[in-house]
């Protein structure tokens, strides 16, 4: 399986790159980028501007389809990778898990999609997607709709319940996205008082 960091985002609501956020002493790329290299045998990152990420040392491929958002992102990866599956994350969460990511490669044999479902709410930027989903996903950009979810009523698709993502992530802090500044604060407050992190997350 390949290990693929979708960087391609505008950062709009953060008004600069999320990716380059320092947290905790290093950039949320480079952390994302070496949680996935001690899983995978291959990483890629999906982002428009290569030069950007040269430095870390993994191959940085540009959107194959322009304007087309994450969906676009993930046809990307897809098309890229090496190996049948990908488990793809959003450049901008802070408390990756490791044991939550091995629990949607230990479910991936024979489906198309393994998705979380957390509060309700698939994750589908943090899920593991077959090769075999590329004609579904380009029929969808080429309809233009951009919306992950659509195409996977025409997909075989596992959803990973909650209580077993809270088995390995009792508290879910590995779907924690920073896409505001109020968002990168809490999740600074939770990194320097991790016993607070119940209070903050859960309540």
């Amino acid at each position: 399986m390949t290990g693929i960091v979708l960087a391609g985002g505008k950062s709009s609501r953060m008004g600069f790159n999320k990716a380059c956020i320092e947290f905790g002493g290093k950039r949320l790329i480079e952390a994302t980028v070496d949680c996935l290299r001690a899983l995978f045998p291959e990483v890629l990152i999906i982002a428009n501007d290569p030069p950007l990420y040269a430095y870390l040392g993994v191959k940085v491929i540009p959107d194959l389809i322009p304007d087309s958002g994450s969906l676009g992102g993930i046809y990307t990866g897809l098309s890229a990778a090496s190996h049948p599956a990908c488990f793809f994350v959003a450049c901008d969460m802070p408390f990756l898990n490791a044991d939550l990511i091995k629990l949607l490669i230990r479910e991936a044999e024979g489906w198309d999609v393994v998705v979380p479902l957390v509060g309700g709410e698939l994750q589908p930027l943090h899920a593991v997607y077959a090769k075999s989903c590329l004609p579904l996903i380009k029929e969808a950009i080429d309809g233009g709709v951009l919306k992950i979810a659509r195409f996977f009523p025409k997909a075989k698709v596992k959803i990973i319940e909650e209580p077993a993502i809270r088995a390995v992530d009792p508290h879910l802090l590995g779907f924690m996205n920073v896409n505001t500044p109020p968002e990168l604060e809490q999740a600074e407050a939770i990194r320097r008082h991790p016993h607070r992190r119940q209070r903050s997350t859960d309540g």
